[in-house]
């Protein structure tokens, strides 16, 4: 069984806080009122990815998966090479999953 929201709660703000607060729930695709209570309540809100970023995202995954690839080919013939360019993939590896702990 669902529960429903029954009580109501109103607060005052400037005309340019309301906006800045609609934007962020739009960002986050939230209403207004999720927002603020979520906002209210210590709740996590994270926004949601633009198509830009999801693209940066894919490009950074494939860079990492590139570079592991380069240190395979080169583990015999160059193994310092291969250890700098190991580093480098880990390097972005580590990068990626910071961004998708902070969501």
């Amino acid at each position: 069984m669902k529960k429903t929201k029954k009580e109501f709660i109103q607060f005052r703000c400037r005309v340019y806080e309301k906006k800045l607060l609609k934007k962020k729930a739009k960002k986050a695709g939230l209403s207004l009122s999720e927002f603020c209570l979520r906002s209210a309540l210590d709740v996590k809100i994270v926004e949601i990815l633009n198509e830009e970023q999801i693209e940066f995202y894919k490009t950074l995954i494939k860079y990492s998966n590139n570079f592991t690839a380069i240190g395979n080919m080169y583990r015999k013939r160059n193994p310092k090479l291969t250890e700098e360019v190991y580093a480098l993939a880990k390097e972005i590896k580590g990068h990626l999953n910071n961004f998708k702990n902070d969501r």
